[in-house]
């Protein structure tokens, strides 16, 4: 009986003397470590919250368990500012104008309409949102239907593929960007929503009024792969507590003409960062290119411009994801967010964006906080598929569907049979 209290005893102390292990951690991050995350974080609950699994180890389990059970308490609390809050990036202050100042180029190619456009509040035609989710939880459990990665856990996920998944911790919310599926004004909503980045003091309050320079700088959101910096090992059981009681949601569109929207918009505008690093190896190996001016600029007045068909050879060519992962405007939906690993609550998409973005903000609660920017209607439109793909042979329009057929079946996106037939 002695030895059995003594064995007790010796759990009881192991247990507490990881919780205050996990407080240093946690406060040492949040108070030395934040000046890479410049976050100001709380803990609402706007989800029940739901016990974990654990694994079943003999005395890991038990140790698991109870440091599972504390962090659980710890961000179920209720607290209306969290003790240990990091810091909020101060920017300097930018023009009135929430417009973007936009070049003749820029608006002939990426086709922005500023105009307002009714979104159909409060409709959700025949419950698309749980037909679509409701595919996407089928299509994940059918053994049936394979592609690469489908099969593996969560905690196999290695912690640079989560740097899609944006936090705030304030209203509970995770989101999964998805470039080309206007993941700028997401970003936007995210930093309103988790006052991540300060103007003069204070919060933004309008998403258009934060420029686009700040938005996509990495330090102004809480990503997932930042976890493991700040919370060390206890990363991955803060994550699935959060995927648990967060409400997650991601914008999708039709893979074919988001390449599209991808290819005109880093190679048919002047981007120096994607002609030295993407145009220069497909105009040597593609287009038997040499001696290629050093700069876009110089490379767009000598008339040497990548084209789409050397675009589609790069994404077919197997050395392409040998030497370096697919750029994320161009990566698959299911690589960059995970959906048969993550069960998301919502599923947008660009083709219905003003009416699901209503939705979304009204399911959030948060729809007397802000308003989704006015969305700009792209004229990359599924229409210009068969204009796009004119000149692109046969055989690699197939070989292409079979690369990005996962995102269509996941996202129920019809195949798109004309592309794909004499």
């Amino acid at each position: 009986m002695d030895r059995m209290t003594k064995t007790r005893l010796f759990r009881l102390w192991l247990v507490l003397g990881s919780v205050f292990m996990v407080l240093l951690i946690i406060v040492y991050w949040d108070n030395v470590g934040t000046a890479h995350f410049y976050l100001h974080t709380s803990f609402p609950r706007p989800h029940p919250l739901e016990p974990l699994p654990t694994p079943a180890h003999g005395a890991e389990k038990g140790f698991t368990s109870d440091v599972d059970t504390f962090l659980q308490k710890l961000f179920s609390g209720g607290l209306k500012q969290n003790a240990l809050s990091g810091k909020r990036t101060e920017q300097p202050s930018v023009p009135a104008s929430s417009r973007p100042v936009l070049s003749n180029a820029e608006e002939s190619v990426r086709g922005y309409d500023w105009s307002t456009h009714d979104a159909q509040q409060g409709l959700d035609p025949g419950g698309q949102q749980a037909e679509r989710r409701s595919v996407l939880r089928g299509l994940c459990a059918n053994a049936s239907f394979v592609f690469p990665t489908k099969e593996r856990s969560f905690d196999d996920i290695p912690n640079y593929e989560l740097n899609h998944l944006i936090v705030d911790d304030r209203h509970g919310v995770i989101y999964c960007y998805v470039p080309k599926v206007a993941c700028t004004n997401w970003k936007r909503v995210m930093i309103v929503l988790s006052e991540s980045l300060l103007d003069r003091g204070a919060p933004y309050r309008d998403p258009l009024d934060i420029p686009r320079e700040y938005v996509h700088n990495s330090s102004t959101h809480l990503t997932f792969n930042k976890f493991w910096r700040r919370y060390g090992k206890f990363s991955r059981h803060l994550m699935k507590i959060k995927l648990k009681k967060y409400t997650k949601f991601l914008f999708v569109r039709d893979p074919f003409v988001r390449l599209i929207s991808a290819f005109r918009s880093k190679f048919q505008l002047e981007n120096e960062e994607f002609y030295r690093k993407f145009a220069v190896p497909m105009l040597k190996m593609y287009a038997n290119r040499t001696g290629l001016p050093a700069s876009v600029s110089e490379a767009f007045s000598a008339g040497l411009k990548v084209s789409f068909a050397n675009f589609i050879q790069y994404l077919l060519d197997p050395r392409t994801e040998k030497l370096t992962p697919f750029n994320e405007h161009w990566r698959q939906v299911h690589r960059l967010c995970h959906p048969c690993q993550i069960d998301y609550d919502f599923v947008g998409k660009l083709e219905t964006l003003d009416r699901d973005a209503a939705q979304l903000l009204r399911l959030l609660k948060v729809d007397k906080l802000l308003h989704f920017p006015p969305s700009y209607r792209n004229r990359t439109a599924s229409s210009w598929e068969e204009d796009w793909f004119a000149t692109i042979p046969l055989a690699w329009r197939q070989q292409l569907y079979k690369l990005y057929e996962a995102d269509f079946v996941l996202f129920g996106y019809p195949k798109p049979e004309n592309l794909l037939r004499d």
